[in-house]
């Protein structure tokens, strides 16, 4: 399948800008320019409500973000989505991420709670899936404050927020926390090396290269032993039974096509309920474009209907 015509011309609009890649810049300029890249890219959305807040996580604090898509009646809850951002666990913020938690809080009708987890190389893995658990169970236990149903919960991300969700997921019905119901994995990582046949086949020119996936991964990892820790990569847990239903959106020319798929295919081993939709045509990256890509808002749309359908009364 062919690139479809509105991300090719995206791609070649990427080339002809003769901008620096990723990997080349520190973390900080790094993270400047993707914010850059997105913003051109993505819808503007208004919101009803929104608001940042600041909780306590292990030594620290971290930012939330809280969407609410409208007024709520006295004694009123909505649905909850815990959404981690992605950016190889580097790169990525609220705001690069917020059109999408303002489309999904409005598509789905839902509270969206966006975490704004402490970055790499300044903290290094486990870190992150420390901070994500830290704002589950702030979310558990601060719900009903914000006007969230806590029994109607989501957890949901793209690329490494997409591994962040797999995993809190993994960690909650490990602790005894069975409240999650639904997990929105947007071509999530979920492998514990880049050696899948798509990692090769799409290593270059498709906006997320070989050379940026071990850039990412170089400032996230303490060492090489953290590849074989399943709060790394998902894909090695030896026990995913048990766990909420999913939807897992990959992009057709992907490098992280390949493992999303093996992801739901596991999952299914072990006897969980997921579906799968590929986006043929799509880059890694495309579901941040609703302001360029017409398939961008076909995932969010299918995305919000799955939240919908999934966290119903």
């Amino acid at each position: 399948m062919a690139l479809d015509s509105q991300m090719k011309n995206i791609i070649e609009q990427v080339r002809k800008a003769n901008a620096p890649e990723l990997f080349q810049l520190t973390p900080d300029q790094a993270r400047e320019e993707y914010a850059k890249r997105v913003k051109k890219l993505s819808s503007q959305e208004t919101i009803f409500k929104f608001e940042d807040r600041e909780i306590r996580v292990g030594n620290g604090d971290i930012k939330i973000r809280i969407y609410w898509p409208k007024a709520l009646a006295i004694d009123e809850k909505l649905p909850v989505l815990l959404f981690f951002h992605g950016g190889g666990y580097v790169i990525g913020d609220l705001n690069t991420h917020d059109s999408v938690c303002r489309i999904l809080s409005n598509l789905a009708d839902l509270i969206v709670v966006s975490v704004d987890y402490r970055l790499a190389p300044e903290y290094k893995f486990p870190v992150a899936v420390e901070d994500c658990f830290a704002a589950l169970n702030w979310v558990k236990e601060n719900g009903s404050m914000i006007g969230a149903d806590t029994n109607r919960l989501a957890v949901g991300g793209d690329s490494a927020g997409g591994n962040l969700a797999a995993v809190t997921s993994i960690l909650a019905r490990d602790n005894g926390f069975q409240n999650i119901r639904f997990q929105l994995l947007v071509y999530p990582a979920t492998a514990p090396e880049p050696e899948t046949p798509s990692h090769y086949q799409f290593s270059e020119g498709f906006l997320l290269t070989r050379r940026l996936v071990t850039w990412f991964y170089k400032h996230y990892l303490r060492s090489r032993s953290d590849t074989k820790d399943f709060r790394y990569a998902p894909l090695i847990s030896d026990d995913l039974s048990q766990l909420p239903s999913s939807l897992i959106i990959t992009a057709g020319h992907d490098p992280l096509r390949d493992e999303g798929v093996e992801y739901a295919k596991k999952l299914i081993e072990f006897g969980n309920d997921v579906r799968v939709i590929n986006y043929n045509g799509m880059a890694h990256g495309f579901y941040l474009m609703s302001g360029a890509v017409d398939k961008a808002m076909d995932a969010l749309e299918e995305s919000a209907n799955a939240l919908k359908n999934e966290l119903k009364k």
